[in-house]
């Protein structure tokens, strides 16, 4: 025991240092109203959490959330599926096809914010050329309330799309060509074979794809830090992570934001519990 303790106690103290405790510390400030300019510290129970239900500005925050979720979890899936069939074939240029797609993925989210928002600025190139096709009133990507979600959400799946196209081309890369050649004899065509053999076996691809695409946008802040600073309008693109960073540090409400931050805590457990158990269920019907 003291032999397997010795090579697992570094790892174990690291997670309850910096992943355990810091959880256990936020619940604590949740269940008080600290403020670390407005002394004293009291206990409030559960009062932040019920206040969360009828706060205007968090429900916002979670639908805004929830949009942008759906669009990162289902955008790079289908986009980096069909990239990877694309790519999968042998050869030096789809090799360099394969590194172009995947360099945004290792590009800081801040710098990838920061040219975009140059990209799409009211002023800048893409509205320029729209303009110069006779496009009198091109969109205001980052400044129309209706818009500006979809546009960071954009960025977000353009970051990530190379990172689902990896996986997939791993997983189209384990199929058995024994299999589809079988089809093929069988007479099945190109598109039968996909949703007969090649799609079945990609359902541990698509597990990883959805669960990391999931946790990653619920927790998005950089991007909209960057980008929209929670704008334009009133929160039109802050989600939650956005608001307990802002209400936890700007107005100083350490207690109520812990609450937020615990609550998305929960949130992101559960559905990640609930679809990481369909799409294992699914590896084991097919």
């Amino acid at each position: 025991m003291w032999h397997f303790a010795s090579f697992g106690a570094p790892g174990v103290l690291v997670y309850l240092c910096f992943v355990l405790a810091p959880i256990l510390i936020s619940f604590g400030y949740s269940l008080t109203n600290y403020n670390p300019f407005n002394p004293p510290v009291k206990f409030v129970g559960f009062d932040n959490y019920r206040l969360l239900f009828t706060d205007e500005q968090f429900l916002t925050a979670l639908e805004v959330t929830t949009i942008l979720t759906l669009v990162v979890v289902i955008v790079p899936n289908v986009l980096g599926l069909g990239v990877a069939l694309l790519l999968d074939r042998k050869g030096w240029l789809y090799n360099a096809l394969r590194s172009v797609f995947f360099t945004p993925v290792i590009l800081s989210s801040v710098v990838v914010s920061i040219v975009w928002s140059r990209l799409l600025d009211d002023q800048g190139p893409l509205n320029t050329v729209l303009r110069s096709l006779g496009v009198e009133h091109p969109p205001g990507w980052l400044s129309d309330p209706d818009v500006a979600l979809y546009s960071v959400a954009s960025i977000v799946c353009w970051q990530m799309l190379g990172f689902c196209v990896v996986v997939y081309l791993a997983g189209l890369q384990g199929v058995p060509q024994e299999l589809l050649e079988a089809a093929e004899i069988d007479g099945a065509g190109p598109l039968r074979r996909f949703r007969a053999v090649t799609w079945p076996l990609l359902a541990p691809s698509l597990t990883i794809n959805t669960v990391v695409l999931l946790i990653s946008a619920f927790k998005t802040y950089d991007y909209v830090k960057v980008i929209t600073n929670g704008g334009p309008g009133s929160g039109a693109t802050a989600t939650i992570a956005f608001d307990v960073l802002q209400t936890g540090f700007d107005s100083n409400h350490v207690g109520y934001a812990s609450a937020m931050a615990v609550l998305m805590l929960v949130i992101v457990a559960v559905v990640t519990t609930v679809v990481l158990g369909f799409l294992r269920r699914r590896e084991v019907d097919l």
